[in-house]
């Protein structure tokens, strides 16, 4: 699946690897009713959480960024399928950069995505069970969040802060 015209610069960027990853995916989306996925139950299976996630009905974002970070030769924090253990992942930073791991308090519990911009009262994420599917939505920065940035050798030369235009699909209560 193509990204909308306003992100395809992503594909150009080559690093970090996380997002190179993340863009692989870019448009799995969990089957409706009874039926399972099988790429995302082949993700649990690949990150060793495959006896615990079984059902893609699921919420699956930490399963996403789990994947690609091991996938990207990153580790992810303990029980990454609980969106709020991302806080443990990585190095704290101060402000959201291309590639960061974000994480957000929500009704129920939390979300995690990937920072790939922002306007002036958004961020823009990419990441998994946003709408069902692998996509790329703007969530208020009015709400709680926090910033970690994986663990560099050498940090990529285009992890930096990416201002975007106020468009793209608003995420909805759930993500």
């Amino acid at each position: 699946m193509a990204l909308p015209e306003q992100y395809a610069w992503l594909e150009r960027e080559g690093a970090p690897r996380m997002l190179v990853e993340a863009l692989k995916l870019y448009g799995v989306t969990e089957s409706k009713g009874r039926a399972n996925t099988p790429a995302i139950l082949e993700w649990a299976k690949e990150v060793g959480v495959g006896s615990e996630y079984t059902s893609d009905e699921t919420a699956w974002c930490g399963l996403f960024c789990a994947v690609i970070a091991k996938r990207a030769g990153k580790e992810p924090p303990h029980d990454p399928l609980w969106a709020l253990n991302w806080r443990n992942f990585g190095k704290a930073a101060d402000k959201p950069m291309l590639g960061d791991v974000m994480i957000f308090t929500r009704d129920g519990g939390g979300h995690v995505a990937m920072y790939i911009g922002q306007d002036a009262k958004y961020w823009h994420i990419l990441g998994g069970n946003q709408g069902d599917t692998v996509s790329i939505v703007r969530r208020a920065k009015s709400g709680k969040s926090w910033a970690r940035r994986p663990d560099y050798t050498i940090q990529p030369a285009n992890v930096r802060v990416v201002n975007l235009a106020a468009t793209g699909r608003i995420a909805s209560k759930e993500v």
